[in-house]
């Protein structure tokens, strides 16, 4: 993307960062009113207000150009946590370890040793399809998935999906690379009893989709026949529908790192204007809750355990619910553990990672996560 970026570009660049320290100030002073109006802490609703801002100020090309692309964040987040660690937990499980995947744009990027792993987690992060990975991420999984296996003794892996960023690569691409990596996990001898599937925010968008793709293959994706549920599904303030009408968005719009504006403007770079008017089934996978064949009345044919946590003052908190509701209300076999965190925003598992701390939401995923891999012991 950077070779693509041109002087013009360059100029309009300079030009957001001249406004930037304006608006920023501007989103803080605004969040920590609402904050405070709502007793909420400061300091999580100031970092939500800085993102706010910066999603607002910078677009897609401007992330892509600015950010470090997603292998490059990777392999700089495992230089530095085998420098800063005095134990060997991470000695033993971390090493630059990334395989490509079949369409040569996609990779997995590997956390813990996938060759002792008993349990894999396969990993979606988000950032709208538009943003690389980000080092938050792989602090995230190490500390729920990877300390998870570590405290019950069973040695677990993390998968992290590198998929193909939005404008430049429109869906259904990150879905058929994503069916792409659950493939090369199967064929690689892990059984679906021992895979997790999750992701955040476009992530977990994208954890749906693939389940949706399990029960009605996509023509475009890999085909892919279970042979068992998998071990568990979860999903972390997930972008599960197209709408932003929901009473969440009004509610929620000024004090959440999403608003209706910026979620509509990323459908339109991850959907393109010919995709984002079709209606028919195809084009429909690109939500799961507005897809118009009926899947999620299958899921517990494909786990028998979930997770869904989402902010109470986020802006996709009503579409959660929504899907919480029909996965209940038509899964009598699967356990769903639904976590509606009242003192929290969007993704705020994020902004604990980036102070490099087990918080609330830290805790309450690697809790959930020595359950998906006991199951079965």
């Amino acid at each position: 993307m950077a070779e693509n970026f041109s002087k013009t570009d360059k100029l309009r660049l300079g030009l957001r960062f001249c406004r930037a320290p304006f608006q920023v100030l501007a989103y803080v002073l605004r969040g920590v009113v609402l904050a405070s109006a709502r007793q909420l802490p400061l300091r999580p609703y100031v970092l939500c207000a800085v993102a706010k801002a910066l999603q607002d100020i910078f677009d897609a090309h401007d992330i892509q150009y600015l950010c470090p692309p997603s292998k490059q964040v990777y392999a700089s987040w495992v230089q530095q946590k085998l420098a800063r660690s005095k134990h060997s937990d991470a000695t033993g499980r971390l090493s630059h370890d990334t395989e490509p995947l079949e369409d040569g744009r996609s990779s997995i990027l590997w956390i813990g040793d996938r060759n002792r792993a008993k349990k894999v987690v396969l990993f979606f992060h988000g950032g709208g399809y538009t943003t690389p990975l980000l080092n938050e991420y792989m602090e995230w999984n190490w500390r729920a998935n990877i300390t998870a296996g570590i405290e019950t003794e069973t040695e677990v892996a993390v998968a992290i999906l590198e998929y193909s960023l939005a404008p430049g690569a429109r869906y259904p691409t990150q879905l058929c690379q994503a069916a792409s990596a659950l493939a090369h996990l199967l064929s690689s001898g892990f059984s679906p009893k021992n895979i997790i599937l999750g992701g955040d925010s476009a992530g977990g968008n994208l954890v749906g989709q693939l389940l949706a793709h399990l029960i009605w293959p996509h023509p475009d994706a890999v085909r892919i026949k279970l042979t068992e549920p998998l071990a568990g599904v979860f999903l972390v303030s997930p972008w599960l529908a197209k709408s932003t009408n929901d009473r969440s968005f009004a509610e929620n719009g000024a004090i959440d790192m999403l608003s209706a504006s910026f979620v509509n403007l990323v459908s339109g770079e991850v959907l393109g204007t010919d995709t984002a008017q079709k209606t028919d089934d195809w084009s429909s996978y690109a939500f799961p809750l507005n897809m118009t064949r009926p899947w999620i009345d299958k899921l517990d044919t494909l786990t028998n355990k979930m997770y869904l946590s989402v902010g109470y003052h986020e802006v996709l908190r009503d579409q959660c619910i929504q899907f919480v509701e029909e996965v209940r209300r038509t899964n009598s076999g699967l356990e769903l553990d639904f976590d509606l965190q009242e003192k929290m925003a969007h993704d705020f598992i994020l902004l604990e990672c980036e102070e490099k701390r087990n918080g609330e939401c830290v805790e309450a995923m690697k809790s959930w996560v020595k359950t998906a891999i006991t199951a079965d012991l």
